[in-house]
């Protein structure tokens, strides 16, 4: 893509935005969604959407496309988004409590201080991804996709995080303690200062990770 063409990418995705609507309940409602606590969505075309500081709680948005939306703050515990399309969203501060995530997409999203104790994110992509202070305590993120993602003082404590891919991942100063990180790949990542008390990192692949620890039981 031309680089003239970059500065003009944020502004048509603001256009192209759906523009939200209120049913007499006084719900928003764009594309036919109603965006409240339990709807059902699956499919829904959202991109770009403003959804901040939503009540979103276990909405049935599985399939459906949140590339680029806002979700600042909004309230996603329980929620189906299964193979979700979320690359480039903002999700600063959401909170994402035993949602599910299999196999959705957040590549270059934003998960800043995000709540996502117990979330189950089997096969989701986090490529790019900053989760800068994520609290995903219990967190199911086996075989996920987490190359070059920013995990800097995340917490992970008692993560289940077989098979994940954290290629070139930032851990520092994150919390790892008694995390399952088996059969992983941290190749290039940096866990400087992340605490592993208990943690397991059983056939781990560690070839040029700062601070992982070389020495475990093999």
């Amino acid at each position: 893509m031309p680089r003239l063409l970059l500065p003009l990418l944020p502004l048509a995705l603001l256009l192209s935005a759906p523009l939200a609507q209120a049913d007499d309940d006084g719900a928003p409602l764009i594309n036919g969604c109603r965006l409240q606590a339990d709807s059902r969505c699956p499919g829904a075309d959202l991109r770009g959407a403003d959804l901040r500081h939503l009540d979103l709680r276990r909405i049935d948005l599985s399939g459906a496309d949140l590339t680029g939306a806002d979700l600042r703050h909004a309230r996603l515990d329980l929620a189906n988004l299964e193979k979700a399309k979320l690359a480039g969203a903002d999700l600063t501060r959401a909170s994402l409590q035993q949602t599910n995530l299999r196999l959705a997409d957040f590549s270059g999203a934003r998960l800043v201080a995000v709540n996502g104790w117990n979330l189950h994110g089997q096969a989701a992509r986090f490529t790019g991804a900053d989760l800068t202070a994520a609290n995903l305590e219990f967190a199911r993120l086996s075989g996920a996709r987490l190359h070059e993602t920013n995990l800097t003082a995340a917490n992970l404590e008692m993560a289940w995080l077989n098979k994940a891919d954290f290629k070139g991942a930032s851990l520092r100063d994150a919390n790892l303690q008694e995390a399952k990180i088996n059969d992983a790949n941290l190749e290039a990542a940096d866990l400087a200062g992340a605490r592993r008390h208990y943690a397991t990192f059983q056939g781990t692949n560690m070839e040029g990770c700062k601070e992982c620890p070389l020495d475990w039981e093999k």
